[in-house]
């Protein structure tokens, strides 16, 4: 979505005139890394008159709506003025994204390597006296440098940004620790050029002095990946439009008219206009929104509704791009084009869903806003305190500079990232893939989860339940002469048929075949005529139902299941009925669902017969049930239940339930299911079993459980080791050791969860 032209009218300022006229600007925003950037932005924005604006963090986005007073520069010098960078967004420049250039996995990947491979030697040469050779320090200086400077420009860039702003975050804590920790190294080595002139730690006075070097570059690479890892996961919150928009057809078989007659012409998709007339053929997507205007056929809708069962279209029916012409051949006449399709509007549900969904606040960042600046007063208090009562500069110097070094968050940056790499390592053996932590923390609430039928807690593919037999006929003989003529027809219900007639031995040839689209087909086998398929098709044939075999029938499909009508002779000799198969172990995963303490709800755009039947089936309860919806009625009910106070999770594999799966507070995607759900989702189980979906809850709230834990201890070791360093009984060498043995527990205590599922 670009700047729209066309004004906007506010409903509420009817006879406003030109001022209630307004216009949807979106902006690409570089530079926010959290929560309080998002509400700085907004708030600025917010304060131009008549401006309303809506901030997204993962996507770097806003969307504001403008009056006409103000211009887009005035948009974009409000962010700048802010600390951020900004540009609208045009179609044109739809692909160049919103990211900051240096918050993008690429570039953060290139400097978390750069990191990495210096900071191992820095760590080795520092730590094992094995390992130092004569002026050892000078090399460790020169490998940190790069790390300190390069390497760690996110954290000292967002440090400035909130610094002209008199705020602080964790980017604060790490520049600040990192920069004092390289400063003070780099002063005494300085200070005394012949400190590691010999090998070991011979000469060097540990009560005195001491080169922190490997602890401002381990403390840049460890925080370096978590930002990586939380960067990879933004890239991919923006795919699931991508994605979305993609399954339109590309083309499209135009008809025009050339001396006189039509002909096909092959234009792309976006070329189309509405009223142009246009040719589907079996097999092939439709192009665009439009109404059928020649031709009968079955379409396939799964993708945009999630019904199984083939929509049968004449012509004066609607049609929906991007569904597929399973049978016969259409022209379409286009109704929609563009941007007014249902495809695109299926894409900006998903898009407003992301932009809605409340991001928790990181928990580090909560505690840094007041962390950081007491950190900063106690430093600057040791340095003064000590100056004045002991008149030691250098004294003074070393205990502040402890202060930072040890509450430098090391630990703290480890916490999340090592339990997320450990219990998505753990999920991946499993089949489950964890979005990153923000998911972990939305599974901890969630008490109700929706359930999308199709795909999810059935297979999606329709099967032959019964056949039931109304003329004096073996069973097993009519489901044959059906398989035999069925196995002509290319319509999936058809086929489904011949599949299942077919296991009970070799089928036999249909001649003199026939077929009506939407109706049914009609042939000859062994000698007989057979008829199968709707009402409408034997009427048409001269064969009437009694009274008694509508009532049969009308009974079958009472049950949620689809009938088929099979003639012999021009006589009716039974149906035969087909359902779409719950999965095995779809009733278990709801007991085990139930038992994690969430309530199961049935989300379906089938029927309501066909969901109440699977609902009982499973386990859940009729009142739970929501059949008959839209993708868009799918978001209202996730909505809707949010709105009476429940946090939710979805199950879905559709295009259809992308938009819900992006509303919920935890969406799920089955890995059979397409990708644009999988992009939607938080959480993806690559298996087809439910049982996975309850699997992975349990390992998420294990593993924010892990992280809360290492949280927890990072904290409290700050909260005991400040104190310590600030009254002098620390120098900065023990102050490394307590940081690396905080880091150490804190690793130690993620690799417990490898044995989860065990």
């Amino acid at each position: 979505m670009a700047a729209q032209q066309a004004p906007l009218r506010n409903p509420g300022s009817a006879g406003a005139g030109i001022a209630g006229e307004q216009r949807v600007v979106e902006l690409a925003i570089q530079g926010m890394t959290c929560a309080s950037c998002v509400g700085r932005v907004e708030r600025k924005l917010g304060k131009l008159d008549g401006v309303e604006a809506s901030v997204n963090l993962p996507l770097e986005s806003a969307v504001v709506r403008v009056p006409p007073t103000v211009s887009d520069q005035d948009l974009i010098d409000t962010v700048v003025a802010t600390g951020y960078g900004a540009r609208v967004v045009r179609p044109e420049h739809d692909g160049e994204g919103g990211h900051d250039h240096d918050h993008t996995p690429s570039l953060l990947g290139v400097r978390l390597t750069l990191a990495a491979v210096l900071s191992v030697p820095v760590l080795l040469i520092s730590m094992v006296p094995a390992l130092q050779f004569a002026n050892w320090g000078w090399v460790v200086f020169a490998l940190s440098l790069p790390v300190v400077t390069w390497s760690a420009w996110p954290f000292h860039r967002a440090a400035a940004v909130n610094a002209r702003h008199f705020a602080s975050t964790m980017d604060t804590l790490v520049s600040i620790g990192v920069t004092a920790a390289f400063l003070f190294s780099a002063w005494q080595l300085l200070a005394d050029p012949t400190l590691t002139q010999h090998a070991g730690m011979a000469g060097m006075d540990m009560t005195e002095h001491s080169l922190y070097f490997e602890v401002a570059a381990v403390v840049v690479t460890f925080l370096l990946l978590g930002r990586f890892l939380e960067a990879s996961a933004k890239q991919r919150a923006g795919n699931a439009l991508k994605s979305l928009l993609s399954l339109g057809a590309k083309e499209a078989h135009v008809l025009r008219t050339v001396d006189g007659e039509r002909t096909e012409v092959t234009l792309p998709v976006h070329a189309l206009i509405p009223g142009d007339e246009f040719v589907v053929r079996p097999g092939e997507k439709i192009a665009t929104d439009g109404v059928v205007s020649e031709g009968h056929s079955a379409v396939d809708t799964a993708l945009l509704t999630g019904e199984s069962i083939p929509v049968e279209v004449a012509p004066g029916d609607a049609v929906t791009g991007a569904t597929i012409n399973t049978s016969g051949r259409l022209v379409v006449r286009a109704t929609r084009v563009g941007s007014d399709t249902v495809l695109s509007h299926m894409g900006r549900l998903v898009s407003q869903a992301q932009s809605g969904k409340a991001r928790i606040a990181r928990l580090a960042d909560r505690i840094s806003a007041v962390f950081v600046p007491v950190v900063l007063v106690i430093a600057v208090l040791t340095f003064v305190l000590w100056l004045v009562l002991t008149g030691d500069l250098d004294a003074a110097f070393t205990a502040s500079v402890t202060v930072l070094v040890i509450a430098c968050p090391c630990a703290l940056g480890l916490a999340t990232p090592t339990a997320l790499l450990t219990g998505t390592g753990r999920g991946a053996q499993l089949g489950i893939l964890i979005r990153g932590p923000q998911v972990l923390e939305d599974t901890r609430t969630v008490d109700t989860i929706v359930l999308d039928k199709t795909g999810t807690v059935t297979t999606g593919t329709m099967a032959v339940d019964d056949v039931v037999v109304l003329a004096d006929l073996p069973a097993a003989a009519l489901l044959r002469l059906a398989g035999a003529v069925e196995a002509q027809s290319e319509h999936p219900i058809a086929q489904a048929i011949a599949r299942h007639a077919a296991r009970e031995g070799r089928l036999p040839e249909a001649t003199a075949f026939a077929s009506a689209p939407g109706g049914g087909v009609r042939g000859t086998v062994d000698g007989v005529t057979v008829t199968a398929g709707r009402a409408s098709w034997l009427e048409r044939n001269g064969i009437r139902p009694t009274a008694g075999h509508l009532a049969a029938f009308a009974a079958a499909e009472g049950t949620g299941t689809t009938a088929v009508w099979i003639a012999v002779d021009d006589a009716v000799a039974g149906f035969i009925a087909l359902s779409d198969t719950v999965k095995d172990g779809s009733a278990a995963a709801i007991l085990r669902l139930r038992d994690l303490g969430l309530r199961p709800v049935l989300l379906t755009g089938d029927n309501r017969a066909v969901a109440l039947q699977v609902a009982a089936a499973v386990g859940i309860d009729a009142t739970d049930v929501h059949a008959g919806v839209t993708p868009e009625g799918k978001v209202d009910v996730v909505r809707d239940l949010q709105a009476a106070g429940a946090t939710v999770a979805m199950a879905g594999d559709g295009v259809n339930d992308a938009a819900a799966l992006a509303q919920a507070d935890l969406g799920i995607a089955m890995g059979s299911g397409t990708d644009v759900a999988i992009e939607a989702a938080d959480l993806t189980v690559m298996g087809n079993s439910l049982e996975q979906v309850a699997q992975a809850i349990e390992l998420s709230r294990r593993t924010l459980g892990t992280i809360k834990g290492n949280l927890f201890w990072a904290f409290f070791y700050n909260a005991v080791g400040i104190p310590v360093a600030a009254f002098g009984l620390l120098n900065p060498m023990l102050a490394g050791a307590a940081m690396a043995a905080s880091s150490v527990l804190v690793v130690l205590n993620s690799l417990r969860l490898r044995r989860f599922g065990r």
